[in-house]
């Protein structure tokens, strides 16, 4: 539940503090106070996309904070994110001048992406664009899953649908014409041949730009070893006869005095590592002897692999990787017959495995179909549609195959709202009142199995009045009993249901316009039902009009608890 909202220079509003109470939460004010500006808030600190424009004139930033109560499902959700969270939840939304933002949940920097998915636990905004949603028929198979949990049927589905698709490309690939065949085991027959002629080595390209520069620079080397080897065995007083000499003087020492025996250890094990680094430096200047047709094989060897690598555009292993995929593709085209043979069988087989798949989604949806059409024609007819009838229309996908990515079934909503008349499209029968109060009556009955405990409602009565309107009430206070509701709304019928009524005003001071949010007692919401029947013109009529429908209301609302 939403206890909380904060709102600091979002649009025409300064500052706005709101407490939000259980049950059903009225907005109401006139035209242009704010009112759809308080649930944009509510959008934009639940990951919604936000521009510049949302932050109020003259001010470096806007601030949206909202505290919901903690529950088990967006209990879950920060567990799993590893974010720590008390006794409530507090989401934090920034919005810079120049559009960027920054967002915060328990104080923890977090991405406009992570509130959205956290939002699915919390709240279920009803906008003024799902009506248009609705009246989208591609839309409507994806109305019919939600409701009818066909989770796993959808899973078993995809899983034989992606085998399924997997094959039909790899066959794809195979059928081509045998000009383009010949054409491209041309081109792999000699890929294959220059590269096996290569006798490509992995790690070899850096051993042969090692040695090769070793050869460049053979001379200055093998000048530097004749120095260091001279220094170390030449004439008689040369550093290892000098050390040997050390060392055995040390010994005899050592034998006289045993404090000198590490010392004499150490001058003996540095007179061997001289003559093992000697015995070194001798080898590796034998070594450098080399002839110059060495040195010209190393260049063209060198040469050869660089134009490899410029040719194909490959390093030296990922050259020898190529080489074994140009080896599989020819054999995949010389075999291709064979293969492509036993690629059509299995993909029949898959087609029927899908085919199965479908039809258990396609029997669930049925099932699914029929109680969806048995509550919502319910929850219609309580909105003071009497004569309406609701169906779900099936009708096979048109494919060559019989089923696509989503099953075997286009699913389409239609609908009669008077008596006599045929069924047909949602959007070509419903008027505006119509389509809200349908759009209604299916958030109602999605809501049962809806994790989210607060539901919003933007001008939910859109083209509806009169009885209509009271009845559209009397269902967001029904949905209240279970949820936390939030409506705005023009009408005094449905304003006159609430539990909590706010009256978003708005008032000019130095040309600056000034948003102010405040929570009725009964006599403000007299008034306001009052100035929503009949405009500032209140009169003691109207007000005596509000009185009397403050007073059903409540007693409607009391046999609604009473009963539940």
């Amino acid at each position: 539940m939403l206890n909380e909202l904060h709102i600091e220079n979002i649009a025409v509003i300064e500052k706005a503090d709101i407490s939000f109470g259980r049950g059903f939460n009225v907005l109401t004010g006139e035209t242009g106070a704010g009112k759809s500006i308080v649930i944009d808030s509510i959008g934009a600190v639940l990951g919604g996309r936000v521009s510049r424009e949302l932050v109020r004139r003259g001010a470096e930033k806007g601030t949206v904070t909202a505290v919901f109560d903690l529950e088990e499902g967006s209990g879950k959700w920060l567990e799993e994110n590893g974010i720590d969270a008390e006794d409530e939840l507090i989401l934090q939304r920034r919005i810079n001048a120049d559009g960027k933002s920054s967002c915060r949940i328990c104080g923890m920097p977090v991405t406009a992406s992570q509130l959205k998915e956290l939002a699915l636990f919390l709240v279920d905004i009803h906008g003024q664009n799902d009506g248009r949603q609705l009246m989208d028929e591609s839309r409507h198979r994806e109305y019919l899953d939600r409701f009818g949990a066909v989770e796993a049927e959808l899973r078993a589905f995809a899983e034989a649908y992606t085998a399924y698709t997997a094959t039909k490309k790899e066959l794809a690939g195979l059928q081509m014409d045998e000009i383009e065949k010949a054409r491209l085991s041309e081109s792999l027959k000699y890929q294959i041949d220059e590269l096996e002629k290569a006798g490509l080595k992995a790690g070899e390209y850096e051993g042969l730009c090692s040695r090769r520069d070793l050869l460049r620079n053979s001379e200055k080397l093998r000048e530097a070893l004749d120095q260091a080897v001279e220094l170390l065995d030449g004439g008689e007083d040369n550093a290892l006869s000098m050390a040997q000499n050390a060392a055995y003087y040390t010994d005899r020492a050592a034998t006289i005095s045993g404090e000198l025996e590490g010392a004499a250890e150490s001058i003996k094990s540095a007179a061997y590592a001289l003559a093992d680094a000697l015995e070194t430096l001798r080898d590796f200047k034998d070594s450098l002897d080399f002839s110059p047709e060495e040195y010209d094989q190393l260049e063209s060897r060198i040469a050869l692999l660089n134009r490899l690598e410029r040719k194909y555009g490959r390093d030296e292993d990922e050259l020898i990787s190529y080489l074994e995929e140009c080896r599989t593709r020819l054999d995949d085209i010389q075999y291709a017959d064979e293969r492509s043979a036993k690629l059509e069988k299995q993909l029949k087989e898959r087609a029927a495995v899908c085919r199965k798949a479908a039809k258990q989604l396609s029997e669930k949806r049925q099932e699914a179909a029929k109680e969806l059409e048995k509550r919502i024609t319910s929850q219609l007819r309580e909105l003071n549609m009497p004569s309406v009838r609701f169906a779900v229309d099936f009708s096979p996908v048109e494919t060559e195959e019989g089923f696509d990515a989503s099953g075997a079934d286009k699913v389409r909503f239609i609908m009669s709202a008077n008596a006599g008349e045929e069924l047909g499209r949602i959007s070509r029968i419903a008027s505006g009142g119509e389509l809200s109060r349908i759009m209604l009556a299916m958030k109602n009955v999605f809501a049962e199995n809806d994790p989210v405990s607060t539901m919003i409602f933007d001008e939910i009565d859109t083209g509806v009045s009169g009885i209509a309107a009271q009845r559209v009430g009397e269902k967001l206070f029904s949905v209240s009993l279970g949820k936390q509701v939030m409506c705005v709304t023009h009408l005094p019928q449905i304003a006159a249901m609430a539990d909590n009524h706010y009256l978003i005003s708005k008032e000019e001071k130095n040309g600056r316009t000034f948003t102010a949010v405040s929570k009725l007692d009964r006599e403000g919401r007299k008034r306001e039902l009052a100035r929503l029947h009949g405009g500032d013109n209140i009169t003691p009529l109207t007000l005596a009009s509000a009185e009397e429908q403050l007073e059903a209301a409540e007693r409607y609302k009391a046999h609604v608890s009473r009963s539940t």
